[in-house]
């Protein structure tokens, strides 16, 4: 595949070596389904502290610097050996009500039939940045890249990790031109609400920030947009009123900017109530953050969602933008 660039990630490939070790989260927080489940933390509290995506400049490192960065490679190594059958273990299945095509990704699919590259930004807060996973290869933006690339073998596919922990919408609004905007997205993927849900803010607050960047990313012109709504998790499900009415608030949204809705909390707890997989298989123990199989299996499914809206439309199908996936439940 030599004409393909590498992954422009810019939340996780830019940094040394020498972080990736230190961003190698402990036991408690890199629970994979072969883990025997943590007991959750009794207080939840919102996303990890907000951190500015990491810059491409690496300086030169010492020979003590280089024996460190050694080891974190080898450590990254030996994680993707243990995770490499992860669903082996624990099936990925979509959910058994059934699915329907996202909507239409005329800008994403114009770009794959030209033969042009294709750059999707996931904008978010800490679970598009990758808190819980046990490596940056196992974040969701990675996983999303790696499928998308193993689907698309010619095509310059770059995936951006936009995500900033502790972020919400008012946050978020403050990066969108420089994060999102100026980097002329095909696609941008923007998971929202979640903490906006463990803060108590008004759910039609976040609905109204969101619908406004829509539109300033609808006005910049070339970009197809679908939203992810927030997690089943014990945290989220502890504030159910809110989580519902951000949840519905966002799909109206979604519907009336013409743009696709991933539904990432029907999905998760279709895991669960449906399909019987325990809470703690793919959350870990703060009872928030998806873990390696949780963002592994999200990547999966809105893959196969992008590459079926894609495929409809290659084929000359017509799919309403505003059509979202597994609906109803």
């Amino acid at each position: 595949m030599s004409s393909l660039r590498p992954f422009c990630l810019t939340s996780w490939l830019a940094v040394p070596a020498t972080a990736v070790l230190l961003l190698l989260t402990p036991a408690s927080h890199a629970q994979t389904p072969a883990a025997q489940p943590a007991t959750p933390a009794p207080a939840q509290s919102p996303d990890p502290a907000p951190a500015t995506p990491s810059q491409t400049t690496v300086a030169a490192r010492s020979p003590e610097q280089r024996g460190v960065t050694s080891r974190a490679i080898d450590k990254v190594k030996e994680v993707a050996k243990s995770a490499a059958d992860i669903f082996s273990r624990v099936p990925c299945l979509p959910p058994k009500g059934g699915s329907k095509a996202m909507g239409s990704l005329p800008h994403v699919a114009s770009k794959l039939v030209a033969g042009q590259p294709v750059v999707i930004v996931a904008f978010g807060s800490s679970s598009t940045q990758g808190f819980g996973a046990s490596s940056p290869e196992f974040n969701y933006p990675n996983r999303l890249a790696a499928q998308l690339r193993r689907h698309y073998p010619t095509a310059d596919i770059s995936v951006i990790n936009a995500g900033v922990g502790g972020e919400d919408a008012p946050e978020m609004m403050k990066r969108l031109q420089t994060q999102v905007i100026d980097r002329h997205p095909d696609l941008v993927i923007w998971q929202v609400g979640t903490n906006a849900v463990l803060r108590n803010l008004d759910p039609a607050d976040t609905a109204k920030l969101v619908e406004d960047g829509i539109s300033r990313i609808q006005a910049a012109g070339g970009t197809d947009i679908v939203l992810v709504d927030p997690q089943y998790s014990p945290a989220v499900n502890q504030r159910k009123e809110s989580a519902g009415k951000m949840i519905k608030l966002l799909g109206n949204v979604a519907e009336l900017r013409k743009v696709g809705i991933f539904p990432r909390f029907e999905v998760m707890r279709d895991w669960h109530e449906n399909q019987s997989i325990p809470v703690e298989s793919f959350v870990i123990a703060d009872g928030l953050h998806m873990n390696d199989w949780g963002y592994a299996c999200f990547a999966q499914l809105l893959g196969d969602d992008i590459i079926r809206s894609v495929g409809q439309i290659k084929l000359g199908v017509s799919v309403p933008a505003d059509v979202r996936t597994y609906r109803p439940m």
